[in-house]
């Protein structure tokens, strides 16, 4: 596996970004972990969801508030205050493919022991029904493989799978810049964000305002194979542009190649 420590970009590239790495697991890339933030703060919505019926699109373009849609399903996301990933891998591959529900147990049990490894007591969820009024949030309801803290709900996952290769993306809260929904989804009423709030957690208690993505990153390689590859900000751009993979081995001797 290869971790990209990509960094922060605005909610459309971080988008592009992920449809090219599930094209390039399509071609059988190696598996790719991408670490990286929003910047400017966004929304995402799921794949199956509708801008016009879910968001105050007039609303976001007076606020300047970016939104895109997700390749993956799933339901809307603030993208604040946040680790967010994605992994792009071949179904077939021996580690990291599989069934949906292998991806999901094998990510969500990567992310809970490196999150226990930084002092925050995460868990595999139980599945809770959202609240009807909260439908339109990811936030709002535990589903398998989903990982919680203290009983709600920390991190919001949601794959895509194609015949040759699968994406999942997911973020992990560490704040309440998510709650900023509230402001934008058309559904919300004076309750909703109150609401959104008792259905998810936040890491911050045990890591502190605004850790650096870098010490997820850490978190993350030290429970990884001792062959994963680390690669940082524009050094992992020959990840999206390659076109025959197979291997990455030699762009990653050469990654400014």
């Amino acid at each position: 596996m290869i971790v990209w420590l990509d960094g922060a970009h605005d909610p459309a590239e971080n988008m592009r970004r992920d449809r090219a790495l599930l094209a390039a697991a399509e071609s059988d890339a190696e598996p790719v972990l991408r670490l990286f933030a929003f910047h400017p703060c966004g929304i995402t919505l799921g794949a199956s969801q509708s801008a016009e019926r879910v968001l105050d699109l007039e609303r976001c373009r007076r606020d300047e508030v970016p939104w895109a849609m997700r390749p993956t399903g799933g339901r809307a996301i603030f993208h604040a205050e946040e680790w967010t990933y994605a992994l792009a891998t071949p179904i077939e591959h021996a580690g990291w493919g599989g069934t949906q529900t292998q991806a999901y147990e094998r990510m969500s049990d990567l992310i809970v022991r490196s999150l226990r490894s930084l002092g925050v007591p995460a868990e595999l969820a139980r599945p809770g029904r959202a609240e009807r009024s909260l439908a339109d949030a990811c936030f709002a309801a535990t589903t398998r493989h989903e990982v919680v803290v203290e009983g709600a709900k920390l991190v919001g996952s949601a794959q895509r799978r194609t015949q040759r290769a699968l994406l999942q993306q997911g973020s992990v809260l560490l704040g309440d810049g998510h709650l900023r929904l509230a402001d934008y989804v058309r559904s919300a009423d004076p309750s909703w964000r109150d609401a959104l709030r008792r259905r998810s957690a936040s890491a911050a208690p045990w890591l502190g305002c605004a850790p650096a993505l870098d010490r997820w990153a850490d978190a993350l390689v030290a429970e990884l194979p001792a062959d994963t590859r680390r690669v940082e900000g524009a050094r992992g751009l020959f990840l999206l542009t390659l076109e025959k993979h197979g291997s990455y081995t030699a762009a990653l001797t050469n990654p400014e190649a």
